[in-house]
């Protein structure tokens, strides 16, 4: 049936719904008595296979050599005798060269019959076509499965990044780039555990279930286990299990596995995130730092050509030994002046509040410098460096240097301003360790959420003894991100972590127009429209008191255009919007509306903003206005819409 037949054929609403003729040429396969998602299928040949064993092939020349090939139709043209479709694999695309003398009519009906986006098995020989295109002349033609969704722009592309990371699979389709990404993340771990092995360490797995929250300060996912009506954790590090089986005699382990943190999203960050963490009995730092060095190069030589990579415009050089340089240098450095743990918590408290640090009155010097290096120090470092000689406040587990025990035996592996990787000599010392435990719980009793539990069973087992040791952990998502040149973690995870589609943060009427448009188009879909018991809805009381006009009038309200929003680095909260007020020039607002909305939603949004107000400093960025949000609750669960309008409303225009 040609396709002007089967348009005329449809409902007058449907004329100009492609899945609706995709749909229902799927029911006429069906009435034909043909199933169009068959169990048997045969694939032996592949396209990069054959491009290279024809490479040589002369263009017009046929030859008898028959092979067969599985994959998705990608391009479709053509009319009368002949058709040309691109055929696309797991290896490469590969174009058929239908001729209508060469098929049996059923296959050539077929044929006219498939669309873009479905998958089909095809035998055929191998031809070159006279214009020089290696292709593949079929016999044989099977539809495998319809496609009854089409490909997004007539495969060019899908472009916004919300919905790629939401839709993967149709991402991996349309883009060969990331495909080729994922490609990399295999190599990488392929890379990583090939290096491990061959350096004598076994693999092992450790619980995920956890009773006890600890191994790193980290706030948790907490679930239920019925069975023992007990509360489990999701772990948030492998650590000290893996020390675990160092007491029992394992001399080199490690893991790579799935972390969970109950934390915030941002460019370097997921809730659910992969690592691995390897320990060595009678090892220290310096052999983490070679370890270290070792796997990152390793994984580097497996998907780059040369050690000089770049990284988001930045020109980095991982070859050669890697330095090591200590924390209170690097915030001497970027202050200008120098500073010790034995600077005086006031001066060190100073400078940190001249930078828009939050200072708390317990805070020692070491707690001080290493906040200052969080927020000035890590930005300035390029090239691979491991930062050594961590506070003993920042280091739990770590053990502690011999000549001064304020610092410790532990470095970061910092590149291009982010941590890769984390090391200790490891503390075996079951006193010391118990000590840290409690020191751990006092601040969780004091309400930090992100400290360790005290873990009795590991204090038990170094007691029976645990030899000296080193153990690195090295965030496997960041180098994937490193080594293949992503700007988000989002980019290297198949399937990040997304708030629900459909719920309405831009309103219920909205949500509900979507939900009853998507049901229109969609034969399957459920009844996606969302309620809302009002009554269970408070807001804040009105004010009572009134505000003259005139004081009213000194407020700016103006519509912006988001041009740009990232998640600020360190912050679980704050979104950086850069901003075109219409005057030519971008303004920059941070709003801590994170635990809402992911940056990449919000470009392009209209909003409304409070643009004279003056600039607040946070996180060490001037923000330079106020976006309004609407805040209500729910069941006593706070709730924010930040303000959007018409995108209509030019860049500029005053509010009254």
């Amino acid at each position: 049936m040609s396709e002007t037949t089967d348009k005329q054929a449809l409902a007058p609403e449907l004329l100009n719904d492609e899945r609706a003729l995709r749909l229902k040429r799927r029911e006429e396969c069906m009435a034909e008595g043909t199933n169009p998602y068959p169990e048997h299928s045969e694939v032996r040949d592949y396209a990069a296979d054959i491009e290279a064993k024809y490479a040589d092939l002369a263009d017009g020349e046929d030859t008898e050599d028959v092979v067969k090939i599985g994959g998705r139709i990608v391009a479709k043209r053509g009319q009368g005798k002949i058709m040309f479709v691109v055929v696309r694999d797991a290896t490469a695309d590969i174009q058929l060269f239908c001729r209508i003398n060469d098929m049996i009519e059923a296959d050539w009906e077929l044929l006219g019959r498939l669309d873009v986006g479905d998958i089909i098995n095809v035998e055929g020989v191998v031809v070159r076509t006279r214009r020089g295109q290696l292709s593949i002349a079929p016999r044989q033609i099977a539809l495998l499965s319809k496609s009854v969704r089409p490909l997004p722009e007539k495969f060019h592309g899908l472009s916004d990044k919300e919905t790629r990371y939401r839709q993967r699979y149709v991402d991996l389709i349309v883009n060969e780039d990331v495909r080729e990404t994922f490609r990399k993340r295999s190599a990488i771990i392929a890379a990583f555990r090939r290096y491990m092995e061959e350096d004598g360490y076994m693999e092992v797995e450790t619980p995920i279930l956890q009773t006890i929250q600890g191994g790193a300060t980290a706030k948790p996912f907490i679930t239920h286990f019925n069975a023992l009506n007990q509360e489990c954790y999701l772990r948030i590090a492998t650590e000290l299990h893996l020390k675990r089986l160092l007491v029992g005699g394992f001399e080199r382990v490690y893991e790579i596995g799935r972390i969970f943190r109950n934390e915030g999203m941002d460019l370097t960050h997921n809730p659910e995130f992969t690592t691995m963490e390897a320990y060595r009995a009678y090892s220290d730092l310096e052999g983490m730092k070679k370890l270290t060095e070792g796997v990152v190069k390793a994984a580097n030589a497996a998907v780059n050509d040369s050690e000089q990579i770049v990284y988001q415009g930045q020109e980095i050089d991982l070859s050669g030994e890697w330095p090591s340089r200590s924390m209170s240098d690097i915030v001497s450095e970027v202050l200008g002046e120098t500073v010790t743990i034995d600077t005086p918590v006031e001066v060190l408290a100073e400078h940190a509040k001249k930078h828009g640090i939050e200072v708390k009155p317990d805070w020692t010097s070491g707690k001080l410098i290493a906040e200052l290096y969080d927020e000035l120090g890590e930005d300035s470092i390029v090239n691979p460096t491991f930062v050594v000689d961590y506070p003993v406040e920042v280091s739990p587990l770590a053990k502690r240097h011999e000549d001064d025990p304020r610092l410790t035996h532990r470095f970061e592996l910092v590149i291009a301003g982010h941590e890769y990787a984390n090391a200790f000599s490891e503390l075996n010392d079951p006193v010391d360790q118990a000590e840290r435990f409690a020191k751990q719980m006092e601040e969780k009793a004091e309400g930090d959420d992100e400290a360790m539990e005290y873990d009795e069973d590991y204090v038990r087992a170094l007691e029976y003894g645990m030899p000296p040791a080193g153990g690195m952990g090295i965030g496997i998502d960041r180098v994937v991100m490193l080594l293949t040149d992503s700007a988000s973690i989002r980019d290297v995870l198949l399937f990040p972590h997304m708030r629900p589609e459909g719920k309405g943060r831009a309103g219920v009427g909205a949500a509900a127009a979507k939900a009853k448009e998507s049901a229109a188009a969609d034969v399957f879909a459920p009844n996606k429209v969302p309620t809302i018991d009002f009554s269970k809805i408070a807001v804040e009381p009105l004010f009572e008191d009134a505000v003259d006009f005139e004081t009213f009038s000194k407020s700016d309200f103006r519509a912006v255009k988001v041009k740009d929003c990232v998640a600020v680095p360190k912050s679980k909260k704050l979104l950086q919007f850069t901003l075109d007020d219409g005057t030519g020039e971008d303004r920059t607002i941070l709003s801590g509306i994170h635990a809402y909305y992911e940056p990449e939603e919000l470009v392009g949004k209209t909003c409304i903003a409070i643009v004279n107000l003056p600039p607040r400093k946070m996180m060490g960025v001037d923000s330079c206005g106020m976006l309004l949000s609407a805040i209500h609750e729910e069941e006593g669960e706070e709730r924010l819409n930040l303000l959007m309008v018409d995108p209509s409303i030019p860049a500029g225009a005053k509010l009254y």
